[in-house]
């Protein structure tokens, strides 16, 4: 019999589509996975903002990673947005038991329209218990600096940034551009944190406002590429490449009265 290849989400709600689970599901699919998900938080949000933040029971989070991880398993799992320390407890005392997983983590701290969306105590449980278990991080600049504690400017200062991340304890580092404005392209930082080496990927900066779950899209994208066996370095690439189409095919739609969605399945058009 074939085999799917696994994909969990354990992330936040979006009720309009464009980031969150529904978009880390949207992006399993489109890359050949079999997409799972465990609820942490439901943000009442749309493409103008969040409205309100509501938690789900603790208990809740525990027994639906327990209840997948029991029946069907996974190959890979993306972590996002885990609004407050309990939870931020609890998804890290059950996956210590999946220690040969890989786990991608998108740090989610600021939605796309600038609202918080953990709360400020989460912040230091986040750097001390999720990013130690992660294999790869995908903090953008803001998240970046945040966790470094200093400014970023530019290409020289990610790469100071990332070193400074390193001490966490993730294997990899993944820095996100976009927001560096004073670079004509946008560029990526992938970052070795145990051999210290620097790739860039470099990509034509495309002018949208159309950005409502890039971060959720690009770091379930590589985990669904890792779930496909390929290397973490390739799968940062093809994900790479995969979100900057999406943004792409993306900016030519409008949808709602804010920030529009990617295009995750920008290679149907027309179907």
């Amino acid at each position: 019999m074939k085999k799917y290849k696994r994909a969990l989400s354990i992330a936040g709600f979006d009720g309009s589509g464009g980031a969150g689970i529904q978009a880390d599901l949207k992006t399993f699919s489109a890359l050949n996975c079999y997409g799972m998900t465990v609820l942490t938080s439901l943000p009442i949000q749309n493409t103008t903002g969040v409205l309100k933040i509501y938690d789900l029971p603790i208990e809740s989070i525990d027994k639906q990673i327990e209840s997948i991880k029991e029946d069907i398993g996974f190959d890979v799992i993306k972590i996002g947005m885990l609004h407050k320390p309990d939870i931020i407890e609890v998804v890290c005392k059950k996956l210590s038991e999946c220690s040969e997983v890989p786990i991608i983590t998108d740090p989610v701290m600021f939605a796309k329209s600038g609202d918080l969306l953990l709360e400020k105590r989460a912040l230091d449980s986040l750097k001390d218990k999720i990013l130690p278990i992660s294999t790869i991080i995908t903090p953008n600049i803001h998240e970046a600096e945040y966790l470094s504690d200093g400014k970023i400017a530019s290409k020289g200062d990610m790469i100071i940034a990332a070193d400074k991340i390193a001490k966490y304890g993730s294997q990899f580092i993944v820095i996100k551009g976009g927001h560096l404005e004073q670079e004509e392209d946008c560029w990526d930082l992938f970052y070795n944190c145990k051999t210290k080496e620097s790739n860039w990927f470099s990509n034509k900066r495309i002018e949208t406002k159309n950005l409502h779950g890039t971060g959720c899209t690009f770091s379930a994208a590589i985990a669904a590429y890792m779930a496909n066996k390929h290397s973490i370095y390739d799968s940062v690439k093809n994900a790479n490449y995969y979100i900057n189409k999406a943004i792409e095919s993306g900016s030519k739609y409008k949808l709602g009265k804010g920030c529009g969605p990617v295009d995750h399945f920008y290679f149907m058009e027309g179907v």
